[in-house]
């Protein structure tokens, strides 16, 4: 992978995850999302091509920009977990208990997601700050370091 070709990767890998947040925002406000991001941190395309490229990742990076990136995109994932469980409960209630519960119930959830949604973008923050980390660690090696 050219320096080049990194950059552009870890700048994808970051715009997926603005896009993943675009998407649980729109669930959140009671849109049809076709696609819900993938709950496990090596099931979404970031997590898949970083762990695909680990090796190289940990070679051209270091393995201290690799572990925090790493850790926050793992966090990422974890906090997203608790709020794709609430979109699955809400997938099984059945229309009839939908149509019986209250307004009040159905407001306490939607402030739940909401507290959620907070934490998680607290997380794409930490995310995105280690990512631009890599980019300019990346951006200042020198050429030969990439294959």
């Amino acid at each position: 992978m050219t320096k080049e070709e990194m950059v552009k990767s870890i700048e994808h890998a970051k715009e997926m995850h603005l896009e993943q947040m675009l998407k649980i925002e729109f669930e959140i406000d009671g849109k049809i999302v076709e696609k819900r991001p993938a709950l496990g941190k090596m099931d979404c395309e970031c997590g898949i091509w970083f762990y695909s490229h680990e090796k190289e990742m940990k070679s051209i990076l270091g393995m201290q920009f690799f572990e925090r990136l790493d850790k926050y995109h793992e966090e990422w994932h974890r906090s997203y977990a608790n709020i794709y469980k609430m979109f699955e409960e809400n997938e099984k209630k059945s229309l009839f208990s939908k149509l019986l519960g209250s307004s009040e119930s159905e407001a306490m959830q939607r402030d739940k997601e909401k507290l959620y949604y907070s934490e998680l973008q607290t997380d794409t923050q930490e995310l995105l700050k280690a990512a631009d980390a890599a980019i300019r660690r990346v951006s200042a090696l020198k050429e030969d370091k990439f294959s």
